[in-house]
């Protein structure tokens, strides 16, 4: 793959034109075919197979007129302060709005809370419930727009109006995120680099492959049907993995041009080695993501297939798209205006980096850094065994917004139960006496403590199927509730046996605790997919059965002290004034395998990133302590920046008003940070460091078996090596030991891809065999960068390639 990879780098410096036209013509055709679609939707979670979606499948059918799967509304009314709505001008009002509301379009019926029984006993408040023929995706913009111009009238009258349910459209989300985690990214990425042409070039290759993707993704809505979190979500991680793709590339790039090789070579390098990590990081996430799809969930389907799309353009962007833009640049990627006292120096090989010290650190000390770091995951993971998970309410809504208010007015007036009322469906089909099957479904119902109250039954046009309503006394999100709804579901049973009559419970929290059920079920064989998938990539990669098993482990830590955090937050209430949780409750059910998806495959990127460049090492003769140590030197300084990025983007969310943004982006946020600095530049080091040589091995049957990817690039050192050397001595760079190439720090290392002469090597070579007319720029660039004369190559300069260098590059196994 390495020797394919660098062809392809090469390829896209030296036709850097043909290739940026092309991405241009794609992106253009690509808006163009987004401008007609449809776009995505937010339709409402549901789950084939179990019991609410059968009971919404069989009022579809027995109760059309009810619309059971369209949208819901509930119109809050309350009275001003001292008054009653059931004044009469007040009641006037209240009835004039529901007038309006029963001639606003896409409405099927609206209940009348003076006849339908919807006043409180101080009379004060009162709701009106709307049902929508159409289900919450396709409400259009006139029926909101008769929703707002009933809170207005409403609010001239002097009543206080306010909406719920998921019929109401939310708020605009704000993009202020993104843009903080785009400028930290670029602060970030300018005092890595300590060049703008640098810095910016992970950022506009970042932001081009998040258009094409997000475009892409609206594209597909004129043949799928997708969730509106698909864009948000591909959104989020196309950034963040984009620039951490071009980050790790441009800087392999800068280190091969310290090592002395033209701008074309080192770009070849530079995409044959960090390439390869790049392309098996992107596997391992698209891998993770498209495990999503394995739940059954649609939306969580779209969101994960989405987001998988736009890594995989991220990759493919960083592997052609990137190496032409840097054939752009040229050797102006190497002015570092911005360089600080202390980079300057590391770059002449003066000092060691913060990174090379960790690492000597954690290689000295392996024992007691691995207790500390796994002993402090394991207290931060104590509180996730009290982990609760519902789907999220209007509880869950900004302070201030019309839903939350709907929901606490509500709460006031008529208990926390009226905001998730239960729709109990007896299916009397195969019963010989259908009344009575749903008289005692009412009965049972009217005995239970958790009950509120209890609508009588309505059937069918048949008769055989009916409707009852129950209002539980505890909130839609409680364990109460679903205690209810499990307990009634058991009464079922009895009454099938009495009558033959079936009972099941649906409505908007019957499905919310069947969909929180189906997805803690499948968290565990998710789990087992994913992570199963990814020690098979892992294992090519590394050729390593210890590192992916470590690798899998340590996420699996991380994942669940995240967890820990999360409860200890959002659920224990700990903190909350500091990240603006006004109020506590569980865990919205999405996050935890959300969460498994997102991190598992940012959490691989990493240990490819790091892992790699220390395997690189290794094969090429470095001691298993000095390996890490030199991948450290090499990575740790763009692993720590790609972090900080990540951290920074998901961050940005904790400013969102909405409890389910906000736990989105602490989880992620705490899950990154833990995994890449604890986990990957902590513990893993300290593992390997214990285990020395045993870290890469791998039985002799698996070896043979395994195809070799070179990821490190061993087959590709050595095709460049049986390339014909020059006539001429090539010197030394300055402030570069003989036989040590310059690293990302300007440290030495054992020689890799430089092509510099060692010491034992005579000092006048016999002239080597050259194709006439195929002359060589290498030596006379290594040349002018010793003599300290002005190294930049044109722009649009090309080197020539030897028939033999073809030869061996196709097949680096030939050798003449």
């Amino acid at each position: 793959m390495a020797t394919f990879l660098y062809r392809l780098g090469r390829l896209a410096f030296r036709r850097r034109r043909v290739v940026v036209m092309l991405w241009v013509a794609v992106l253009a055709a690509i808006g163009i075919g987004a401008m007609s679609a449809p776009g995505t939707s937010s339709g409402a979670l549901s789950v084939p197979g179990t019991q609410s979606q059968k009971a919404i499948d069989l009022l579809q059918k027995e109760f059309p007129q009810a619309s059971a799967d369209g949208a819901t509304a509930r119109v809050v009314f309350e009275a001003p302060s001292g008054q009653k709505l059931t004044s009469a001008a007040n009641k006037a009002e209240v009835e004039s709005l529901v007038a309006k509301l029963e001639k606003s379009p896409q409405v099927s019926g609206v209940s009348d809370p003076f006849s339908s029984g919807l006043v409180s006993k101080s009379g004060s408040i009162a709701y009106a419930q709307v049902s929508y023929k159409v289900a919450e995706a396709d409400v259009s913009g006139a029926a909101h727009a008769v929703q707002t111009d009933v809170v207005q009238q409403g609010e001239k009258a002097g009543l206080k109006v306010s909406l719920g349910g998921n019929a109401v459209k939310d708020k605009a989300a704000s993009k202020v995120a993104e843009l903080i985690g785009v400028g930290v990214a670029a602060i970030v990425l300018v005092i890595t680099f300590g060049s703008m042409i640098a810095a910016g070039l992970p950022l506009l290759t970042a932001i081009l492959g998040v258009a094409a993707a997000v475009l892409s993704v609206t594209l597909a809505t004129h043949f799928f049907d997708l969730d509106s979190s698909s864009t948000t979500l591909a959104l989020m991680l196309g950034l963040a993995v984009a620039i951490d793709y071009a980050l790790f590339i441009v800087s392999r790039y800068r280190n091969e041009i310290r090592d002395g090789h033209e701008p074309e070579e080192a770009c070849g390098r530079a995409v044959g080695t960090a390439g390869s990590a790049v392309v098996f990081a992107g596997l391992t996430v698209i891998v993770a993501l498209s495990g999503l799809s394995v739940i059954g969930i649609a939306a969580l389907t779209s969101m994960g297939l989405a987001s998988a799309f736009a890594v995989a353009v991220a990759v493919v962007i960083a592997l052609t798209l990137l190496p032409a833009l840097l054939g752009f640049a040229g050797m102006r990627i190497m002015k570092g205006k911005l360089h600080t006292r202390r980079m300057k120096a590391l770059e002449r090989g003066e000092g060691e980096s913060m990174g090379v010290r960790w690492a000597k650190f954690v290689t000295r000390n392996p024992l007691k850094v691995l207790a500390v770091a796994v002993a402090g995951l394991a207290v931060l993971a104590i509180p996730a065994m009290s982990l609760q998970m519902a789907l999220n309410d209007d509880s869950g809504k900004p302070p201030g917004s019309t839903q939350r208010i709907a929901y606490d007015t509500l709460s006031k007036g008529f208990g926390p139960g009226f905001n998730g009322p239960l729709t109990v469906v007896v299916d009397a089909r195969d019963s010989d006496s259908p009344k009575v099957a749903a008289q005692d479904a009412y009965t049972m119902l009217s005995k239970l403590d958790d009950v509120a109250a209890v609508r009588p039954p309505s059937f069918n046009e048949a008769g055989d199927v009916a409707l009852i309503g129950a209002v539980p006394k505890s909130a839609a999100t409680s364990e109460a509730t679903k205690d209810l709804v499990g307990e009634i579901r058991g009464h079922g049973t009895a009454l099938h046996q009495d009558t033959g009559a079936d009972l099941m419970v649906t409505g908007l929290t019957a499905v919310n605790i069947d969909v929180s059920t189906k997805l803690s079920d499948a968290l565990v064989p998710y789990l087992a997919i994913v992570v199963g998938l990814a020690l098979v990539l892992l294992l090519l990669v590394f050729r390593s059965i210890v590192i992916p098993l470590k690798a899998a482990l340590g996420f699996l830590l991380s994942v669940v002290s995240t967890l820990g955090v999360l409860v200890a937050v959002f659920q224990w209430g700990w903190l909350k004034d500091l990240f603006g949780v006004d109020q506590t409750g569980p865990i919205v059910s999405l996050l935890p395998i959300l969460l498994v998806g997102v991190v598992f495959g940012l959490a691989m990127d990493y240990e490819v990133f790091l892992v790699s460049r220390m395997r690189e090492e290794y094969v090429h003769g470095a001691e298993p302590t000095q390996a890490i140590v030199l991948g450290f030197r090499h990575s740790g300084r763009v692993v720590t920046a790609a972090a900080v990025i990540m951290v920074s983007v998901f961050s940005g969310f904790l400013l969102d008003d909405a409890a389910l943004i906000k736990s989105i982006g602490l989880g992620l946020a705490t899950a990154v940070f833990l995994d890449a600095f604890v986990v990957r530049m902590t513990i893993v080091p300290a593992v390997m460091a214990l285990l020395g040589h045993r870290s890469w091995t791998l039985p002799k049957w698996l070896d043979r078996v395994l195809p070799n990817v070179d990821v490190e690039g061993e087959k590709l050192r050595h095709a460049l090596e049986a390339e014909p050397t020059d006539s001429a001595p090539e010197p030394v760079l300055a402030g570069v030991a003989a036989g040590v190439h310059a690293g990302s720090d300007g440290h030495g290392a054992p020689q890799s891809f430089t092509g510099v002469h060692t010491p034992d090597a005579p000092d006048t070579p016999a002239p080597a065999q050259r194709t006439p007319g195929k002359a060589r720029g290498l030596s006379r660039f290594k040349q002018r960068l010793a003599r300290g004369g002005d190294a930049t190559a044109p722009a649009d300069s090309t080197e020539s390639e030897e028939p033999a260098r073809r030869r061996l590059l196709k097949n680096p196994m030939r050798r003449s």
